[in-house]
């Protein structure tokens, strides 16, 4: 037979996790298509870090504002699928300037919606990864049930961390996209207070002094702030040699679940029933979530402060809980 190529170009703008849960769509691609399969990836400048050591992608395009930035490019490429994983106006309108075929999934934004307004819950029980699938269904591509992937070289080590952090650790995401989706920041003290191993607190520059206040605050005195000071793929190396991770609805908790860590996931205004929980962890991993609040959950992504003013779908978790299952952790390890 003679040999061809198939391009298709993957699309997903953002953010952290959301990339991170196409990869099981790059991969399967690459490896069931028949002939010579090229998976292109358009996604924002910011974010091409996560992809950029994966070998299922040939190519990846980025833009900062908007495709016309790289229509031209993307044009010359001659594509003869668009798998849109990102599914909004700006996604579609790429398949309309490059006349291409365009394979998408449902967002269920209707059932979601019915959800936060009404608490009526008609969400199929699927993950986010296995609704993706559904858009590369027609071309005879299915999970392989492998989980994520995220690739690290030697370039993301970490080899500055305190030398109290040789002997383990335990990584706390403390941060989210939304304040409604964290612990407030006594809780986090509580947390740090409960918790006896050495702990490294995790997240953006967006958080470094809140981090700051937490270990001023914390009667652990073995807490290391790395938010701002790693990139994306090293904060993940400090997350693949954590004993445990503990964290919000967040980017990292996908990473995690790619690079097999024992994850504790904590869960404020959103519900794991939106389809986005740990998928197929290689480790383990646990939920804790507030259900016993008739108000939750208030939106599919977040807000900057509780709309009823009592945040009970944080405040009213127990640290304790969540120090019990860092102790089942570290007996099954």
């Amino acid at each position: 037979m003679e040999n061809y190529t198939v391009k298709i170009l993957v699309v997903r703008y953002s953010s952290i996790g959301d990339i991170v849960l196409t990869t099981p769509i790059a991969r399967c691609l690459k490896q069931q298509l028949d002939g010579n399969v090229e998976v292109h990836y358009l996604t924002k400048k910011s974010y091409s870090s996560l992809l950029e050591n994966n070998p299922y992608i040939t190519k990846i395009h980025t833009i900062e504002k908007n495709n016309n930035e790289v229509a031209e490019q993307l044009k010359n490429e001659h594509f003869h699928y668009i798998i849109d994983l990102h599914k909004n106006l700006r996604s579609k309108g790429i398949s309309r300037k490059l006349g291409t075929l365009r394979f998408t999934f449902d967002k269920l934004n209707i059932k979601k919606w019915l959800l936060t307004n009404f608490k009526i819950n008609s969400l199929p029980d699927i993950h986010i990864v296995d609704r993706y699938f559904e858009a590369v269904k027609p071309l005879g591509v299915e999970n392989d049930g492998k989980g994520l992937d995220f690739f690290l070289t030697d370039n993301d080590k970490v080899t500055n961390l305190p030398v109290t952090h040789n002997n383990g650790y335990v990584t706390i995401a403390i941060g989210a996209q939304f304040a409604t989706k964290c612990l407030p920041k006594n809780k986090l003290v509580e947390l740090c207070n409960l918790i006896r191993q050495p702990i490294i607190l995790a997240g953006g520059k967006e958080d470094e002094q809140k981090a700051n206040e937490i270990i001023s605050q914390s009667s652990n005195k073995n807490i290391y702030n790395a938010c701002g000071k790693y990139t994306i793929n090293q904060s993940a190396f400090i997350v693949k040699n954590s004993q445990i991770l503990i964290t919000h609805d967040t980017g990292l908790m996908h990473i995690a679940s790619a690079l097999g860590v024992n994850i504790i996931s904590i869960w404020g205004n959103t519900v794991p029933a939106f389809g986005m929980y740990p998928y197929l962890p290689k480790e383990k991993y646990v939920i804790i979530e507030n259900n016993n609040l008739n108000c939750r959950p208030c939106s599919k992504i977040g807000y900057d402060a509780c709309p009823k003013k009592h945040f009970k779908c944080m405040n009213d978790l127990n640290m304790e809980e969540v120090v019990a299952k860092v102790k089942e952790f570290s007996l099954v390890d």
